[in-house]
């Protein structure tokens, strides 16, 4: 039944998806939680309400289900459909990064970089991005590009900031393009 609700979520057949995952719910399947918490937020087969969604996704968190921790880190930070916790946020982001989710070691990252919700340490930061930017993560490849420019972190290296700002830019980023950009314009790199 899992592989039958997933497939319905993916064709789009969210009143299927819907009926088959509360039905998962009732068995207590762990993912199901996740999946109805994303219906939920999306306002796929229902109404959109947040609140019942960050229940959904803090019932999957609960059960170790990595995306399902990630989007509660995600909701707590930005205060959606619950009150603002970033130390909250920062517990689940390292709670999914530990069961491997790459988008949870570059928003933890941050969080150490900019000192919300945690201490503010810049080491930390740049563990944590290199993590997610060695997975080619496009946010964490430029996040890691800006730490080797500035040397929090690390030891300053233009170099290495120049190539992970290019790896960036190669993928879309528009503020790594524009850094790309305004270097070459400055004559200061050559593609």
């Amino acid at each position: 039944m899992i592989q039958e609700a997933y497939k319905a979520l993916m064709a789009k057949e969210y009143d299927k998806a819907f009926e088959l995952y509360t039905a998962l719910e009732k068995q207590q399947e762990p993912t199901s939680y996740y999946y109805l918490g994303f219906l939920y937020f999306r306002g796929h087969a229902v109404l959109q309400d947040t609140k019942k969604a960050f229940e959904y996704y803090l019932e999957s968190a609960t059960r170790e289900v990595p995306l399902g921790q990630f989007e509660v880190a995600l909701l707590l930070e930005n205060g959606k459909g619950c009150e603002q916790n970033e130390s909250e946020a920062a517990f689940w982001y390292e709670e999914s990064a530990k069961r491997g989710n790459i988008d949870a070691f570059n928003n933890l990252g941050a969080m150490y970089k900019e000192g919300r919700g945690v201490k503010q340490d810049y080491k930390k930061a740049f563990v944590l991005f290199s993590k997610a930017a060695n997975a080619n993560h496009t946010k964490a490849q430029f996040n890691l590009g800006a730490l080797y420019d500035t040397g929090l972190g690390c030891e300053e290296d233009k170099e290495k900031s120049i190539e992970w700002c290019r790896k960036a830019a190669y993928q879309g980023h528009e503020m790594a393009k524009g850094i790309i950009k305004r270097m070459q314009d400055d004559e200061k790199i050559v593609f």
